[in-house]
């Protein structure tokens, strides 16, 4: 399962020397509610994360204890200008085991990807791709 979510307001509000201490600190909130982390990577503005889910745990409570603590992690150590917020919902996209390398790689190769298309392009492209039908005030604020 890939999560993807983002920052309130679309701000680069994680700074890119923090991102292996805020990655190591989200594999913990994983870990310890049983699943398997295959890969993360937090973006100035964004993040995805791709693990093993254990059907123990809702993807909504899942997300809701990483955006929470996260969050208090991040602002106890004032990293953002200001006070440091998820921004409302989030993507979950599930994979068969045969894609799990491709997205692995796709994950890790974000700064690349992004230099190329936008969040907001990457976004619609998931939608599109896994049929989700969607309205558009119920997607994130993408201020680009």
């Amino acid at each position: 399962m890939q999560f993807v979510f983002a920052v309130q307001g679309r701000t680069n509000s994680i700074p890119r020397e923090h991102s292996e201490e805020l990655h190591k600190y989200i594999t913990g909130i994983i870990q310890n509610k049983g699943h398997k982390v295959l890969a993360i990577n937090p973006m100035p503005n964004h993040i995805h994360i791709f693990i093993g889910k254990k059907p123990t745990v809702s993807e909504s409570d899942l997300v809701r204890d990483i955006k929470t603590n996260s969050t208090k992690f991040i602002n106890d150590r004032k990293w953002a200008y200001g006070q440091f917020r998820w921004q409302e919902g989030f993507g979950a996209f599930s994979y068969a085991n045969s894609q799990i390398d491709y997205v692995v790689k796709y994950i890790l190769n974000q700064e690349e990807h992004h230099k190329k298309k936008t969040f907001k392009e990457e976004y619609l492209e998931f939608l599109k791709e896994f049929k989700v039908d969607y309205k558009t005030e119920y997607l994130f604020d993408f201020d680009e």
